[in-house]
């Protein structure tokens, strides 16, 4: 794993070498039965996931503690570019509504090498130096990097 050092102070990325195909950890991140799968690090849980692959279109992550709290993330794409690239924000809840307090715009990136690998990108913009601190301090490198483990398991067994 490495942690690129980002040129914007409101950046943080996370980038690997996996050895899956793009389209594998694409399905990953879009299909809904399998978000449930990996995208959180244990002991939390993915009780419900959501997408509307479009740009414009909501996605819901509902994640859930180890005591049972349900933690909803919603938010809507931006750009979705099938099997290279999903860019989201949480700014909107879904149809253009705004959210509560933006946190963070995601971009993730699967660049395949043509070699049965691919460079897998995940850079997050936070809307204030603050955000992106306090995602830190929530375990941003840690946490991303467990999930991604997870994504590059969960990926491997699909093709």
């Amino acid at each position: 794993m490495s942690e690129n050092l980002p040129s914007n102070p409101r950046e943080l990325t996370l980038t690997r070498v996996i050895p899956v195909k793009a389209r594998h950890l694409f399905d990953c991140w879009t299909k809904p039965e399998l978000i449930t799968k990996w995208f959180t690090p244990p002991p939390f849980t993915v009780s419900h996931a959501e997408t509307d692959l479009r740009p414009g279109g909501s996605t819901l992550i509902v994640m859930r503690s180890p005591e049972g709290v349900e933690i909803p993330n919603r938010g809507v794409y931006l750009e979705v570019v099938p099997n290279q690239k999903l860019v989201f924000t949480d700014a909107y809840t879904e149809a253009w509504i705004p959210s509560e307090k933006p946190f963070m715009t995601a971009t993730i990136e699967f660049l395949d090498q043509g070699d049965g690998t691919t460079l897998y990108k995940a850079t997050v913009v936070h809307w204030t130096v603050e955000d992106k601190e306090e995602h830190e301090r929530m375990g941003f490198h840690a946490g991303w990097g467990i999930a991604t483990d997870q994504l590059a398991a969960l990926a491997a067994c699909l093709g």
